[in-house]
């Protein structure tokens, strides 16, 4: 998502991130990926289980998807972060309109299982009309 800040942007989109984990490893995690988006923290996983976000299984934590996603990383030159935390807490992606409503509900079935980035764009723009440049910069006529 990061690499999509500004489509993000400019649909309006406010993003938030949301993690288990308290203090130090939430402040870290926040310096470390250099979080611009606000990092909401729910100890309780009140809003994880509402979503329908459990726990993950053995093999949904550490099966061939994770290591997949590691190894692109690697290739990238990146270097995946070592857990710190209870890594059977599944996470996922929801997209709630200004009304309310959720648009898009995505439970992941593991760390690497995620939605492109166009899924997410695209429920944007299909609940949404896209915003019109700044009116300095439509032309001339």
């Amino acid at each position: 998502m990061r690499q999509q800040e500004a489509a993000l942007d400019a649909l309006g989109v406010a993003t938030l991130v949301v993690t288990f984990e308290a203090g130090f490893l939430a402040r870290a995690y926040a310096e470390e990926t250099h979080l611009a988006w606000p990092l909401l923290v729910d100890e309780t996983r009140s809003l994880y289980a509402a979503y329908g976000m459990l726990r993950g299984r053995l093999w949904d934590i550490w099966g061939p998807a994770n290591w997949l996603t590691f190894a692109r990383i690697l290739a990238r030159g990146g270097r995946p972060r070592l857990p710190t935390g209870d890594v059977s807490q599944l996470g996922g992606d929801v997209l709630i309109d200004p009304e309310g409503i959720v648009r898009l509900h995505h439970v992941g079935r593991g760390p690497a299982d995620r939605p492109p980035i166009a899924s997410l764009l695209a429920a944007v723009r299909g609940n949404r009309p896209l915003p019109l440049p700044p009116s300095g910069t439509r032309g001339s006529g």
